[in-house]
């Protein structure tokens, strides 16, 4: 079993991360108990599309905030890599259950744009100003997040905000004309714009459970950074993914002259240790092999 090549480099953020995720929950479900009594007052399929949207952020980041704290408990023989990846889980169960709930209500939008029914748009307008302070500071509060739970935490309620503000135009427009149907185009509108980023959001974390190359990492750089260092011959069976975003694991099989002194095997491992702490690889495991020994990973010899 690979051991941590170090302390993780972002240890002091994990308690903020589980605070700030605490914030933004209470934050968007005392607003989300005020969306639903302030659609169904002003009769607006928007602002109702907009409370689905928020009570489903509100189980994302509940839901967020409780498997960012799990993910802070330490490695044991059921998880020997620790339980960081459960801080995604919940980003993953939320995306779909926003799509399928504005998927629902996109539908009833639609269906308004044949009858579209009068709506009280004062109460609209006011009701948008709220949503814009108290979404605009829950986003504000994880802006900056490093945590992906917090990231796509973040871009929920940037969504939500923006999606404010686009009902407080079309509140104020219908005070000033007599047009209903703006109401369930927004509606759809903000609908679209909230699946287009979900999906966006959902995609990155289908990366990280199909375990793909972390982003910004370029494995065949690194090969060619690793060859040049003294006594290396090659490089392969190098295998990379990160645990969720943030922290990554690494493997790889170094060639090296069958002459080549303990010494410099030890300082050529320190030296790889140091190229990939740099770039949040936390668990790193690096099989030094001898020109002409067999390599334990397939048939035959390496080098």
């Amino acid at each position: 079993m690979s051991q941590p090549s170090g302390p993780s480099p972002h240890a002091h953020h994990e308690h903020a991360s589980v605070d700030n995720l605490k914030i933004a929950f209470l934050l968007n479900l005392v607003f989300t108990v005020l969306e639903f009594v302030g659609g169904s007052l002003t009769n607006s399929i928007s602002i109702m599309t907009d409370a689905l949207h928020d009570g489903g952020d509100c189980f994302s980041l509940g839901l967020a905030w409780y498997l960012q704290r799990l993910s802070r408990k330490s490695p044991n023989a059921a998880f020997t890599y620790g339980y960081r990846r459960f801080s995604n889980l919940g980003a993953l169960i939320s995306g779909a259950v926003l799509t399928v709930g504005l998927g629902f209500v996109g539908w009833n939008a639609a269906l308004r744009l044949r009858d579209p029914e009068e709506v009280m748009a004062p109460g609209m307008a006011a009701l948008a100003v709220v949503g814009i302070l108290f979404n605009g500071a829950a986003a504000w509060w994880l802006h900056g997040g490093q945590s992906l739970n917090e990231k796509l935490a973040s871009w929920h309620l940037l969504e939500d905000t923006l999606g404010w503000i686009a009902v407080l135009i079309g509140a104020l427009a219908m005070l000033v004309w007599d047009v209903p149907i703006l109401d369930p185009l927004l509606a759809i509108l903000i609908s679209v714009f909230v699946l287009t980023n979900v999906f966006r959001n959902l995609r990155q974390v289908a990366l990280v459970f199909l375990q793909s190359t972390p982003a910004g990492f370029d494995a065949q750089a690194f090969d060619r950074q690793v060859g040049a260092l003294p006594g290396v011959v090659d490089s392969h069976h190098t295998h990379t993914w990160t645990l969720d975003g943030e922290h990554h694991v690494f493997s790889t099989h170094l060639v090296m002259n069958a002459e080549t002194p303990r010494e410099q095997i030890v300082a050529v491992k320190k030296r790889v240790h140091e190229i990939l702490h740099t770039q949040h690889f936390m668990h790193v495991t690096i099989e030094i092999e001898l020109e002409g020994e067999a390599c334990a990973a397939e048939e035959g010899y390496c080098g």
